[in-house]
Formats: C-alpha cells, structure tokens, sequence
C-alpha cells in the first residue's frame, strides 16, 4: 500500500501518452498532488515541454502541441476546462481527472468541444497528497472560509464531509481496496464519514469489483479530537521538527525569515523522493541529525577536492558527466546545512528544550500535579518563552489534570493574560478542553484511570525511549496494537455494518477479525487530521511487521485531512465556528472533591465478594448481591497490605480474556 507508487503510476500513464512533445495543464486542486509524486527531470523525460496552471489567462496559443490535463472535478475546474476547449491554445486534448466524473459533467466537456479537439477523457483517482509512501494527506487545512466543523465540534461543514469522503474513495480506488469500515464510537464526525464513503462504494459498485481477499481491507476512521495531546507536542524528529517550527506545505518550507538566508535558499524543497539525503534522516532525532549533516559536508568536500584538478581530456570528460550530480549534491548540502542551522538556532532562542522537557511530562506518566503546576508557571512566566509554547503548555496541564480536584486551571489561565499571551488566544484552554476534554474523549489519554492502564503506562516508558524528549508514543499506536492483536473492542470501535460482525470480522467481544486472522491491509484515516509523529510510529510498526512476518505482514497506511503542527491544530479551532458557550469553562473540570473523598482507594470485586481499602466504609471485606463470575476494579493508587490480592485479581481479569 504505497500511495506514493500509486500516484506516481497515474502521473507516469497520463504524460506516456501520446508519445510527443506536450503541455501539461494542472488546477489548483492537482499541482500539489502532482509536485508531490514526480520530479521536473522525470517529466521531461516524457517529453512534457511546459507544465502550467489551466486558469492562468496569458498562455500563448500553440497548436502544434498537445495537451495533457489533470484537473479536480469541481465547479470550478469543470468550468475552466469547458472555457479552455471552447476556445483551445493546443491541437490535441487528453483529459485526465481526479475523481468520478457525473453524467452531467462528461455531457458539459462534449457540448464544450466544438472543435472536436478532445481525444481521451479518462478518470485517474489520484486525488490526494501522497507525502510518504504511508502517509496521505486530503490538504484540507482548516480556516474560516473552508471550516472542518459544522456548528459544533460533532458536526461537519458539508463541504468538507463531501471533500473528506470523496478523498477516501479515491485511496481505496487507487490501491484496489474494498474494505469494511470501522469507526471511533463517541465520534459522530467518523461514523458520518464512514457512512458516507459506504454509500459511494455502493453507488460506484463497478468501481469496487476488485478480487476478494481471504481476510477484507479494513478502513478505520478515527477523531483527532480523541487524541488532541499528539499535535501539541514539540517534535524532534527531522521531518516533524521542520514542520513544527517552521512548516512544510507541499514539500516546501519557506526559509524567508531566516537571518541572512541566500537568495536561493529563500524557498526549499524538502521530498524524500528526490532528497536522497532526507529520505534517509528524515526520522532522525535531532541529536543524531548534526552528525549526518557534518558527514554530509565532508564527502561535498571530498568531492569537491577530487574535482579540482582537470588537466587531462578524460578528467574533463568526467568532470561534464558528474557535473549535474555534483550541483545537485552542492545545493543539498547548502539547504540541510541552513535549515539544520535554522533549527539550532530557534531552540536556543525560544528554550525549546525546557518547553518540551515540561511538556513530555505533561503528556507521559507526569512528575506530580504540584510539580507540573509549578514548572509549568514558571515556563508561562519566562521572558525568552514565546507566547505561543506558554499557551501550548497550558493546555497540556488543562488536558492532564482537568478531573484532578486541585487543579489550578484558573490560575494558569490568568497567568497567559499577564503573560503576553492575548485574551482571544487563552480561550483556547477552554475550547480545547470542551471539545477534546476528558469528558469527550472515548479512550483513557493519560491512563490514569485504573491500576491496569497505570502500570501499563509506567512500563510503555521503560522500553524503546530514546530520549527524554521522544518518550512520548501516539495513542494511535494503541489502539493498532489492540487492532493487530485481534482485541480491538467492537464497543469502542464498532462496524458501519452491523451484519459485518456476524461473519467474524469483529473484534474482541464479538467475534474476532478474521476468525482469529489479523487483517492484512488497514487503512487509518483521521478526521481533524494527523501528524508526522503519528506517521514516525506508523512507518517504523510497518518495518517491524514486515520483520516479523515477511509477505503476509500486516500493512498500514496513515491519512488524514491534513497534517497538522501545534500552530495549525490549534487555528482548526480557533477558527471553527463554535457557539460562544466553548470558550467558558466546562460544568465539571474537577473532580467532585466530596466524592473523591469518599470513594476506596481500592475497591475489587471478586464474584460477591468486595474488597475495599479505604473510603468512606473504612477497609474491609463485605458481601454483596451475587454479580456471577465478574470482576471490576477501581483505583486511585496501590497501597500496601494488598499485594497479596494481585493473583486473584490477575487470575480474574485471565479468565475474562
């Protein structure tokens, strides 16, 4: 499942044919897509002339050239192409768009071509971003003219949703996919879209009749708002470093505002595909990332050195062979070298490294409400921190300890306003906290809610951390473990299709995917987005599986509807058009201090016996009405004098697996 390859396949088909000097014509809609696949060098290989926008007015006529088009297939793509062939610049049309065409559209091109300059008109589904191989974006950055949400944090903009489920049937076009569909339970956003892309499965049924698998494809819709603690987080990885601090739009990061940049160095392409270079770090950390570059500039200057003496008709021969090679490596050298040097620069500036140390804490097992609190006023007071990692940081500490019952969400609040940061800006505590809070969210973020997901978290940071810094792991990884495990709980991700689960295709609870089998290709897409952390852990699960299991591994391909860096998630927000009531603080940010008081510490069931230790029954070992074979456990904390009970308990949740 490598979107890349399939993009790149549709784009390699369009510019084969005809075999002739041509003009590629793209929309606004396409060229990010088509930037994204190829490279100038592979387009003029296949004989692409000129490549260029169909809505730019001052192209010149040439009727000795054909003309191939790839556009979008909305109102305003369609219109540009009917004007274009009522009155065409070129002598032969091959028109190639990015998703189904209506009835109604191929009736308009043929009322459009009068001049019978049309020769092949065919639908190639590549309409969406392919940014790595297992990564796809539908580039649907949130604003105000072009929202994500609807009225409130449940609901779609239509627009969106159509863009959103259109988008999906184009991946599943591509990669030859018909699967079953999955979907976060609390999210009313996934199971719309979900319901959305079955319908056009259904309605495009020809489309779809591709060879049944033993095991379908699974498509998995999740909410970003689930997770709202992963885009948050300052990243330390190349790729995801870059995109944080300073953006990548399209491939491109725009290196403008650097202090005495180059001229040539101003805008940068930063792909995988045609940076041998970043292909290779790009999931480096950035301890391990200024090494790879110094080893990068010695063999430039290796080279360099063995350039300098041509004194024969061989040594120049060679020299006008490598010459292209050399440039492009001296050009490579000189953008890592400046956007390594960029980097380096805006930790020291903004002191990242004491903002993300806090922040991981933030986000992993934590150091203790009083010390998070403490670190994180003393971060918000800070001269040489920017407003924007201080608002950053605050929602984190809202985020984790929102049910705590001393929290001083308050307080961290006003310290924003006193702090540089604006009044409109700080309401983002609370949107965040409405929309993503503990009480929306479906899964246990922080684990925190019983000794089991507790102990899980304390020994998830024990393995595989490299650093302080990236101890953090997605919960998407979570939930794909569970999913891979064959445990994935149809309560919690329930089937689109109800009758799906009776055919063993569910998860742990009621029937198990595939009878026991794991699927083989699953497709995650996220509403509101992902990130390139998330595509890190994806990347590296992929080569583990491939590892594990050779040709019958389990695939997984990560897309969203964009791909977000704090700064980008958190104007998602601040721009939806959410009523007034998100920006006050939710009924309940703590919990009841009363009830925590007099709920046990520990409370275990164990058939119709009950163990409590502490709470307002005081310790002790009582009887209740029969529950047969169950077992619950609560807990806030393990305390001494119960370790005892640990076999039972463990025996007890055994059985239930």
């Amino acid at each position: 499942m490598d979107v890349l390859l399939a993009v790149s396949t549709y784009i390699s088909k369009m510019v084969s044919t005809p075999s002739a000097i041509k003009v590629l014509l793209l929309d606004s809609h396409t060229t990010p897509f088509v930037s994204l696949a190829t490279t100038q060098s592979e387009l003029l290989a296949q004989q692409v002339y000129l490549t260029d926008r169909i809505d730019n007015a001052k192209r010149d006529r040439m009727p000795h050239l054909k003309c191939v088009c790839f556009l979008g297939t909305s109102e305003e793509s369609l219109a540009a192409i009917t004007a274009e062939l009522e009155e065409p610049k070129y002598g032969e049309y091959y028109l190639y768009f990015s998703n189904v065409l209506t009835k109604r559209a191929i009736e308009r091109l043929a009322e459009a071509d009068s001049y019978e300059v049309v020769h092949e008109v065919q639908e190639f589904f590549a309409d969406y971003a392919p940014i790595l191989p297992s990564l796809f974006s539908l580039n649907h950055v949130p604003s105000a003219t072009h929202p994500l949400y609807g009225s409130s944090s449940s609901t779609w903009n239509q627009d969106a949703l159509t863009r959103s489920a259109q988008g999906l049937m184009a991946i599943l076009l591509s990669l030859k996919k018909k699967p079953i569909i999955r979907y976060e339970k609390m999210s009313a956003m996934a199971r719309k879209l979900g319901s959305e892309v079955q319908h056009l499965m259904k309605s495009n049924e020809a489309l779809f009749d591709f060879r049944p698998t033993q095991v379908p494809p699974l498509l998995l819709i999740i909410d970003r708002l689930n997770d709202p603690v992963t885009p948050l987080l300052t990243q330390w990885t190349y790729q995801a470093m870059v995109h944080e601090v300073l953006g990548i739009i399209n491939g491109r990061v725009d290196l403008s505002s650097v202090p005495d940049i180059r001229p040539e160095l101003r805008e940068i392409t930063l792909l995988p595909q045609s940076d041998p270079f970043f292909a290779t770090h790009l999931n480096d950390n950035f301890g391990d990332l200024g090494a790879s570059v110094q080893n990068l500039v010695k063999d430039y200057q290796s080279k360099t050195q063995s350039q300098s003496s041509i004194e024969t008709i061989a040594d120049m021969k060679r020299f006008v062979e490598e010459f292209p090679e050399f440039r492009k490596l001296s050009g490579n050298v000189s953008k890592h070298v400046a956007l390594v040097g960029e980097l380096s620069r805006l930790v020291g500036r903004d002191k990242l490294l004491d903002v993300s140390e806090v922040e991981q804490g933030l986000a992993g097992s934590g150091g203790g409400h009083a010390n998070d609190l403490k670190a994180v006023q003393t971060l918000i007071a800070a001269n040489d921190v920017t407003p924007f990692n201080k608002l950053r940081l605050a929602i984190l500490y809202a985020l984790r300890y929102q049910k705590n019952s001393s929290n001083a969400i308050t307080s961290v609040t006003n310290s924003l306003l006193q702090n540089g940061v604006s009044e409109q800006e700080a309401k983002l505590v609370n949107i965040v906290l409405n929309v993503a809070g503990a009480d929306q969210r479906q899964d246990d973020l922080f684990s925190n809610e019983n000794i089991f997901s507790r102990g899980k978290s304390a020994l998830k940071g024990l393995k595989g951390v490299e650093n302080v810094y990236t101890q953090h792991s997605p919960h998407l990884m979570d939930t794909l473990e569970l999913l891979i495990k064959g445990r994935l709980r149809e309560a919690s991700y329930p089937f689109l299709d109800a009758a799906t689960a009776s055919t063993g295709l569910g998860g742990a609870g009621a029937g198990t995917q595939g009878l026991g089998q794991r699927p083989q290709d699953v497709i995650i897409f996220m509403v509101g987005g992902t990130t390139y952390e998330e595509a890190r852990a994806i990347s590296r699960l992929n080569q583990e599986l491939a590892g594990q299991a050779g040709g019958s591994a389990t695939r997984v391909l990560l897309g969203g509807t964009c791909v977000h860096n704090s700064s980008s998630f958190l104007h998602q927000l601040s721009s939806a058009p959410f009523p007034p009531s998100y920006t006050t603080p939710p009924r309940e940010t703590a919990s009841n201090p009363t009830a925590s008081a007099e709920r046990p510490a520990l409370a275990v069931q164990l058939g119709n016996i009950n163990v409590s230790v502490g709470g307002a029954s005081g310790t002790g070992v009582y009887r209740t009405a029969s529950t047969g074979e169950g077992i619950s456990l609560q807990a806030d904390g393990i305390r001494d004098g119960v370790k005892d009970l640990w076999g039972k308990v463990r025996q007890g949740v055994e059985r239930l697996g």
